[in-house]
């Protein structure tokens, strides 16, 4: 029996609602100038405090606006109802594959987070527990789910993709399209009961299902007791996984300070007589007042695999050991792959932050043996692509 499910009642766009996920970007007043330009976009409800008409208030004090906002896109007929559905999805682009997935709901016992706990649905990430009470606030004032999170299907992968594709090959004009800033196009096709839906849940409930996406909207979910949570469930061929880099916004030490701190933990240092740029696995990458630096960080020979990925050793060895800095810290900010190394470096020259970290990207296989071990990745490792986008499908949970 699947742990798949349609969705009892869903709200469907009807164009001008997609938005970015509320943990894309690298700062809030990003969030507040696409509001501004895209009003109707579904951030303004996830994340009210930064919508223009809210600014000055608290995530909390804001609530109550994000409930008015999303019963005023209802009355206007921004989203149309629909019952016992599930919602194919497609993204595409000029020169790249298309990317499938299945917008369904996901039983919430399922979850597992190490390898005594029971479960299909695997997370693998370390959490910042502020952003999950935030969800679980926001879940709780609008009795609606706006963003899903992103299922990666293993054991039926390549079935799970071959149904998805015919299916949407069938399926004739989408019933709703929406473009996103990198200019990829997201298609979607409601499908309610009958033999296509229940043979599209069999096969994504086929095998482990591994969060790829969302660790914070999953584990929301089981904070504030949600039964089931909005999930896109994608297969291993629609995804890559892009780099995941870090901006200190302000250093506790000298940068010489810094050097020389790293030195005596056991790294070598090599300043570069080039711009950096995005490093191979095993090496990381620094910029700080228009210098560059290749850095090995020191690993633990009696660490796990994970303990000793690049993205631990940075959150281990150079944020908290060198600089003193806990992983929640604000100054650290953590800048997914839809923001290229130029931009970093750009942020470092204006003054805005202090110092940029680059790190290769996670790989697949460490990605994959991180999962089948049950261990967690650290906290933003991994950024996958492309991604669901929020305020295309909506599962009300009343």
């Amino acid at each position: 029996m699947t742990v798949v499910h349609p969705i009892s009642r869903a709200w469907i766009t009807n164009g001008g609602t997609g938005a970015q996920n509320y943990d894309e970007f690298a700062d809030d007043a990003e969030i507040t100038q696409i509001i501004t330009a895209n009003p109707h976009s579904a951030l303004a409800v996830e994340m009210p405090h930064l919508a223009p008409d809210s600014l000055g208030k608290s995530f909390t004090d804001s609530l109550p606006d994000a409930v008015v906002r999303l019963e005023r896109e209802k009355a206007e007929g921004r989203y149309r109802p629909a019952e016992h559905v599930v919602v194919l999805y497609r993204i595409s682009a000029p020169g790249e594959a298309p990317a499938y997935g299945l917008w369904s709901m996901v039983e919430t016992s399922q979850i597992s987070t190490s390898a005594d706990e029971p479960g299909l649905v695997i997370r693998n990430e370390d959490v910042f527990i502020s952003k999950v009470r935030e969800r679980v606030a926001l879940a709780g004032a609008l009795q609606t789910l706006l963003s899903p999170v992103l299922l990666l299907q293993t054991g039926k992968g390549e079935e799970l993709h071959a149904a998805l594709a015919d299916a949407a090959d069938a399926a004739g004009e989408p019933a709703a399209t929406d473009l996103d800033p990198t200019g990829r196009t997201h298609a979607i096709w409601e499908i309610g009961p009958g033999e296509l839906q229940d043979r599209l849940l069999d096969l994504a409930g086929g095998g482990e299902l591994v969060v790829a996406d969302g660790n914070h909207r999953s584990l929301a979910a089981q904070t504030g007791g949600l039964p089931r949570f909005l999930a896109v469930v994608t297969t291993p061929a629609s995804v890559a996984i892009q780099p995941y880099n870090r901006l200190v916004s302000e250093l506790p030490t000298s940068l010489d300070e810094l050097l020389d701190r790293l030195r005596a933990a056991g790294a070598t240092v090599t300043e570069l007589p080039r711009a950096a740029q995005l490093p191979a696995k095993g090496t990381i990458e620094m910029y700080a007042q228009s210098r560059s630096f290749a850095v090995g960080l020191p690993s633990d020979p009696a660490g796990t695999s994970v303990e000793n990925l690049d993205h631990a050793l940075v959150e281990r060895v150079l944020l908290r050991d060198t600089l003193g800095l806990d992983p929640g810290d604000k100054r650290i900010a953590y800048i997914g792959g839809d923001y290229p190394v130029e931009w970093l470096r750009d942020e470092v020259d204006a003054g805005r932050a202090e110092l940029a970290v680059l790190i290769a990207p996670v790989t697949v296989d460490d990605f994959v043996e991180v999962n089948l071990e049950r261990l967690k990745l650290p906290r933003k490792s991994t950024w996958f692509t492309p991604k669901a986008r929020g305020g295309l499908v909506l599962a009300q949970l009343d």
